[in-house]
């Protein structure tokens, strides 16, 4: 059974740090893209990060570009954003992705965790 489960956010001020995490299992994690998005209340979901399978290539929006690094432990099969300088505007839900290299077309999803940036 594919899991993907995000934890990590919270509530921060503006200027302020998070790092969120996303522990995969039920599927080959070393092989897999891996992905962030996020989702604002009323707005569409946007690729906020990517990460290819080996970490030797990264992407970033430019919106957070700077501010925001995707990493990833291929042996604990965990993916990360630290994001920093947070800004009221990062307000968001954040969601994990996976895109396995072996199974084209197929993406797994986590159920998002939220993010809030308010004084």
């Amino acid at each position: 059974q594919v899991q993907l489960v995000e934890s990590g956010g919270g509530l921060v001020q503006p200027g302020g740090s998070l790092r969120l995490s996303c522990a995969a299992s039920g599927f080959t994690f070393s092989r897999s893209t891996m992905r962030w998005y996020r989702q604002a209340l009323g707005k569409e979901r946007e690729l906020v990060a990517s990460i290819t399978n080996t970490a030797d290539s990264t992407n970033y929006s430019d919106s957070v570009k700077g501010r925001f690094t995707i990493s990833r432990d291929n042996a604990k099969n965990t993916v990360y954003l630290e994001m920093n300088s947070l800004k009221p505007e990062d307000t968001a839900v954040y969601y994990c992705n996976a895109a396995p290299l072996y199974y084209a077309g197929i993406n797994y999803w986590g159920k998002g965790t939220l993010v809030t940036v308010s004084s």
